[in-house]
């Protein structure tokens, strides 16, 4: 018998309902009773990875440290778990396919006919249980992506009936996400949705053991009843998710309703009063802030959230960390030129431009830059930001009118930004930036060694293109220095003004490490100086009036 036991999650009714928070939280709460716990993410869609698709269509792309590009729900576990995920941890469709047909071109199938079942369903399963066989988790949680009935997911729910039927309900267990709509007409709850969903599930041999029920009202012990009877559960088993107005309620949310409990009982693991004491004291400062700050999130993906998921949550993180509550104005660099840029800027206590990739609004981050520098407005560039800031600087400081990225203008008489050496063989595009984690040497007397507090650091990435170091002496000479390097190759990690407040670009993914137990300090100490602005300002305000 395996002394790992495994929990899946699938949804139902509805996309977008929260499994990934829902299964973040449970996770939280197990670790917090001192359970080994991991959380992988299985995804429906054919493509390998993340890596090559636009933010509109799945949020952000999250980096880990060994440099795979996964889904955004990874940023979740990381933040609510404080662990690094890796490239197991999440796995698609692609991947899938692409190692079981790997393996029949090199002829380990012996001539036999390879089918969904058992080839396909079996290379699902060894994915599952990798964590497993290490000996080095309690509980695995497998968030499976889509909803119940989607074609796409049919393979993995056929894995999950296997792996319970192997190894038995003693062993494996799964939690159904639906979604409990409320007819406003009738003044009703209806269950009606959630029974079709539980009895698709179960056209596929799989019996939820637990039902988490997402609403907006809360769930009699009736409509409880009901649910249980039509679906084949314990009445304990059916688990209230009343919409939270902060996702890191949600853990707080679910041990009010005992759903580890009831995962820990058909385990046979004991329960105990999960240690969430630094969690809470996150909680409250997050929603009892002294302060009120402004900051612009500048890029141009901002119609869709999620495709900066990581740096909201890294605002809030820091927010907490200063008692102040980051109120994000979300700005799109194709709606900035120089004539609207104060109207749109001059109000802010702090100015963040976004990662991103292509030339289309790049002159409005340019726009933006120019003003905080001239202005003395805290300045965080990341990524392309960071290069926005070194263009912006070439233009206006040193005079290179027609400075710019290679990426966005190969014939430019100074490319200040340029295609990285290693990167320009390269024709594939998946998979082959210089992706994650990376040392840098920090300069000693400089704002990110004060803000380190370390002289070696390692940091995300996700990029081709780097700062040019041709041009390195004549921006030092000016005002704009190197302050962390990579050792090894020489690469420009961060630059920063000497003139200027703070005013920090960098070339990696801070956001991607920022977690509630140790937000990232260069958030934290960017929100102290944008907090600092605005008392400051508040101040001279007064002493005008």
């Amino acid at each position: 018998m395996p002394n790992t036991k495994y929990v899946f999650v699938t949804g139902g009714v509805s996309s977008s309902l929260g499994k990934g928070i829902v299964a973040a939280s449970l996770a939280k709460l197990l670790q917090a009773q001192g359970y080994k716990i991991t959380i992988q993410k299985l995804d429906p869609y054919i493509n390998i990875d993340p890596g090559t698709l636009n933010p509109y269509e799945h949020g952000e792309c999250f980096v880990t440290d060994d440099g795979a590009e996964t889904d955004l729900d990874l940023g979740h576990y990381e933040r609510f778990l404080n662990v690094p995920t890796s490239q197991a941890n999440n796995v698609t469709t692609g991947r899938i396919y692409q190692s079981v047909i790997e393996q029949e071109r090199r002829g380990e199938f012996l001539g036999k006919t390879v089918q969904v079942i058992p080839h396909i369903t079996n290379e699902i399963k060894r994915r599952i249980q990798v964590f497993g066989t290490s000996g080095d988790y309690d509980i695995v949680i497998t968030e499976i992506g889509g909803t119940v009935g989607d074609i796409e997911s049919l393979p993995y729910v056929e894995a999950v009936r296997q792996i319970k039927w192997e190894m038995g309900s003693e062993n494996a267990l799964v939690i159904h996400l639906t979604f409990i709509p409320y007819l406003a007409a009738a003044g009703e709850l209806k269950t009606k949705p959630t029974q079709h969903s539980v009895k698709t599930l179960m056209e596929s041999g799989v019996q939820a053991d637990i039902l988490v029920c997402r609403t907006e009202h809360e769930l009699s012990d009736k409509i409880r009843s009901k649910i249980a009877r039509f679906c084949n559960v314990s009445q304990e088993a059916v688990i209230e998710s009343i919409d939270a107005s902060t996702i890191y309620d949600v853990p707080n949310l679910m041990l009010a309703e005992g759903l580890d409990k009831v995962v820990l009982k058909k385990f046979g693991f004991q329960w105990k009063e999960p240690e969430l004491a630094g969690w809470n004291k996150f909680l409250f400062r997050h929603k009892n802030p002294e302060n009120i700050i402004r900051i612009g999130l500048i890029g141009k993906y901002v119609e869709l959230q999620d495709s900066y998921k990581s740096i909201l949550e890294s605002f809030i993180h820091a927010g907490a960390e200063n008692s102040t509550a980051v109120e994000v104005e979300c700005i799109h660099s194709e709606n900035l030129e120089s004539g609207n840029v104060p109207s749109l800027l001059a109000h802010l206590d702090g100015v963040l431009v976004a990662p991103g990739f292509g030339e289309r609004g790049i002159e409005g981050k340019i726009a933006a830059v120019q003003y905080v520098r001239e202005h003395h407005i805290p300045f965080f560039g990341i990524c392309l930001g960071m290069q926005m800031a070194v263009i912006e600087f070439a233009r206006n400081v040193l005079n290179l009118k027609d400075a710019n990225s290679t990426e966005m203008d190969e014939n430019t008489p100074d490319p200040v930004i340029s295609l990285m050496e290693s990167q320009k063989s390269v024709s594939d595009k998946g998979g082959t930036m210089r992706l994650g984690s990376w040392e840098c040497q920090i300069q000693p007397d400089t704002l990110p060694h004060r803000i380190y507090a370390a002289e070696t650091i390692h940091e995300r990435h996700r990029h081709r293109y780097e700062f040019n170091d041709q041009y390195r002496k004549m921006m030092t000479d000016a005002g704009m220095i190197a302050s962390g390097i990579n050792p090894d190759t020489g690469l420009v990690e961060i630059v920063e003004l000497t003139d200027h407040p703070w005013f920090v670009g960098v070339q990696y993914h801070p956001e991607y490490k920022s977690t509630v137990a140790n937000p990232h300090p260069l958030f934290v100490n960017f929100i102290e100086a944008a907090l600092k602005y605005a008392l400051s300002n508040k101040k001279n305000t007064a002493a005008l009036n």
